[in-house]
């Protein structure tokens, strides 16, 4: 890999913070709450943002919201941080959005996953050099949900496409994640683990050197924490993190992550920072379960 996407190799080896969209008490997208909830990550030491993630409640914006979270994470965000936009749907709309973020300034483009229900691995190839083609000043990340792609298609995907410099991985088996990085190459790409804090020590075992995170926008310091630890091969201590934060991601990933969002919203709406709202086909949490939440966000806080 050329020297040009070095800073965003290590941007991506860190914790990639995935911030949520806040709502205001109309429906639209809270641009204040927004700003402030970037200024706490910001704030918290957090160096690495992805706007339009998927706790970004990406699927449920409309183009326009996601051009807009795109515009205020850029300007708020200025050079304090790297920015990592969420690109996707038909190859059209992805390309647009990618081209928008680079006119921004962005440095960076995640592809989420193909929205399609039947993906062939040679279409899957096209589909992000298509994207990555047309920003080749952007670093690119994809974002791998699909057990049966083999690292091999990454590897002919960056063949062509050099300005590829990172995955998010995010099928939860850490066998076939080390098998995947290795056929792929394992140096050639920054590995993120995207699936988050209850992965991460697996997936750093293998080879991964950054994770990405929703409850960064609750606790920044935990998710700090445990990087640090992995960072370091203290596994007990990251493991002592995991322990700290496993019921919170019990909780999202319950009944096929239905509340992963949700979740961080109540924690959020507990503290005070925003409003508990999210998009169908999200929903909020229930009022007998917000206590527990609340418990577990108040407990990070002191």
């Amino acid at each position: 890999m050329t020297t040009t996407f070095e800073s965003q190799r290590a941007a991506l080896a860190d914790v990639v913070a995935i911030p949520v969209t806040p709502f205001a008490e109309d429906g639209t997208v809270d641009q204040d709450a927004h700003r402030a909830l970037l200024r706490r990550l910001l704030d918290a030491g957090v160096t690495t943002l992805t706007p339009n993630g998927n706790t970004g409640e990406y699927y449920a914006l409309t183009p326009e919201e996601r051009r807009l979270v795109t515009e205020l994470t850029l300007d708020e965000v200025g050079d304090r941080a790297a920015v990592l936009v969420g690109v996707g749907h038909d190859v059209p709309t992805a390309v647009a959005s990618a081209r928008h973020a680079a006119e921004l300034g962005a440095a960076m483009i995640m592809v989420h996953q193909p929205v399609h229900p039947y993906v062939s691995q040679s279409g899957w190839v096209d589909y992000h050099r298509a994207i990555a083609s047309a920003v080749p000043g952007l670093g690119v990340v994809p974002y791998i949900r699909n057990a049966q792609l083999p690292g091999a298609r990454l590897a002919e995907l960056a063949d062509h496409c050099p300005n590829v410099v990172g995955v998010k991985y995010a099928v939860p088996d850490a066998t076939r994640f080390a098998a995947f990085a290795h056929d792929a190459g394992l140096d050639r790409f920054v590995w993120v683990a995207g699936l988050a804090e209850p992965y991460a020590p697996s997936y750093f075992s293998a080879g991964a050197t950054g994770f990405t995170s929703g409850l960064v926008n609750v606790a920044p310091a935990v998710s700090l924490n445990m990087i640090e630890a992995l960072r370091a091969g203290d596994y007990p201590a990251a493991m002592k993190v995991w322990e700290q934060i496993r019921r919170f991601e019990e909780l999202r990933a319950a009944n096929g992550s239905a509340d992963n969002v949700t979740v961080v919203k109540e924690a959020l709406a507990s503290l005070g920072l925003c409003r508990r709202d999210v998009r169908p086909p999200g929903r909020t949490l229930p009022e007998g379960e917000r206590a527990e939440v609340a418990a577990i966000a108040a407990g990070w806080s002191a």
